[in-house]
């Protein structure tokens, strides 16, 4: 058998038609198939790649803590220098009230952690979740899923969930001093790339002060440049209680976090203690090559390009079929009428060597959301591709 049928056969799929492209290389915003096939690659691994694939840095930092040590000690019990580096660069870059950072395996972890960490400490049960959100697949993390297609088959969830509309004032009387905490993500992903009012979302934070509830933002896919700023909540002029981390945190390897005041942090120590614990969260190698990808992504100043590049993709994105383009920084949503046709478009793209997708829920809308250090020939490439893939499914 060859490796896609091994593939097949062996590795779990996660859906009835996988893209099950043999991938052999990656370098930048570059992927390579085992025929020699370039492709452009518009995805980055969902938000992962911001710096592109194997910055040279990143592979230094993982080759030297190779010669230090590998897993060691459950998370938490022993001082373990990657972890307490990149915990202080994470910190020296935030608000004062975000100063402690509890390392997960993932984004979905580092919801699961947050969580707990809020009805520890407010002593209550209710946890408020918005419609169209996503925060991951494990079980805490689905019961706050914003879609019930996704949740429906793993009943019963979590009790004690309210879903409200995101971005909707009247949705903020929901939140009372039952409510342990408020989960919402920055700026919506998968929901097409959904852009809150500033106006709504100080409100959220003003609510959430006033009712003792904690306000979680999940930055998972919007932090570390995507919105043209570091974290995206800076655009809006408030700061979370707890701030929710991964994808982009670990570099290309697997990492999550949470991050919040040491006074809140302390809650899962005592009554009981190791109120929340993981053999492999914040592993040395991650947190090394995560901290060597953060560092690249400040000093090379990547986050300056990223409205130039994203007003690039905007101005040569068109086409009789293109609806509206969503956008937020370097993270854009090309909306067309159906989903039919936009995965008509995405599979013209990767067989012409532009790799994208679509949105959990707006699957009519085509994802964008490359590197940070994208190249300008690349993304006129891409949009020159998009655009014939457009013209050809309408006709032209």
């Amino acid at each position: 058998m060859n490796q896609r049928e091994l593939f097949l056969r062996h590795v779990a799929q996660t859906s009835p038609a996988p893209l099950a492209l043999e991938i052999v290389r990656a370098e930048g915003s570059l992927l390579y198939d085992r025929d020699g096939k370039e492709y452009t690659d518009l995805i980055g691994g969902i938000s992962v790649a911001n710096i592109g694939h194997r910055h040279p840095n990143v592979i230094e930092a993982i080759r030297k803590q190779l010669d230090a040590y590998l897993h060691i000690m459950v998370y938490g019990e022993f001082v373990e220098t990657p972890q307490v580096q990149y915990a202080q660069l994470l910190v020296d870059h935030l608000p004062a009230s975000l100063n402690s950072v509890y390392f997960t395996n993932s984004g979905a972890e580092a919801v699961e952690g947050a969580m707990k960490l809020a009805k520890r400490l407010t002593n209550r049960t209710e946890i408020i979740a918005f419609n169209r959100s996503y925060h991951g697949s494990t079980q805490g993390a689905l019961s706050i899923i914003g879609d019930e297609y996704w949740r429906n088959s793993f009943r019963p969830l979590l009790p004690g969930i309210l879903h409200l509309e995101y971005n909707s004032f009247e949705s903020l009387d929901s939140i009372t001093e039952l409510t342990a905490c408020v989960i919402a993500e920055t700026v919506q992903a998968e929901a097409g790339i959904i852009v809150p009012a500033k106006e709504w979302i100080k409100a959220l934070r003003k609510k959430c002060s006033e009712t003792g509830t904690l306000l979680i933002l999940d930055e998972i896919q919007t932090g570390f440049g995507r919105t043209g700023k570091l974290w995206g909540f800076e655009h809006f002029d408030i700061v979370p209680d707890i701030l929710l981390l991964g994808k982009a945190l670990g570099g290309g390897m697997p990492l999550g976090a949470f991050i919040a005041d040491k006074k809140i942090m302390q809650a899962l120590t005592a009554d009981p203690v190791l109120g929340h614990i993981t053999t492999f969260g914040g592993h040395p190698v991650c947190c090394a090559a995560g901290m060597a990808a953060m560092k690249v992504l400040l000093e090379e100043r990547l986050i300056d390009t990223v409205e130039q590049k994203a007003s690039l993709f905007r101005s040569l994105l068109t086409g009789p079929n293109i609806k509206a383009i969503l956008s937020f920084g370097l993270w854009l949503a090309v909306e067309f009428d159906s989903f039919e046709t936009n995965k008509k478009i995405i599979d013209e793209c990767i067989r012409q060597g532009i790799l994208t997708d679509w949105f959990l829920f707006a699957p009519n809308c085509l994802r964008i959301s490359p590197s940070l250090a994208i190249e300008d020939a690349q993304i006129k490439k891409s949009c020159t591709i998009l655009t014939v893939a457009g013209m050809k499914e309408n006709g032209k």
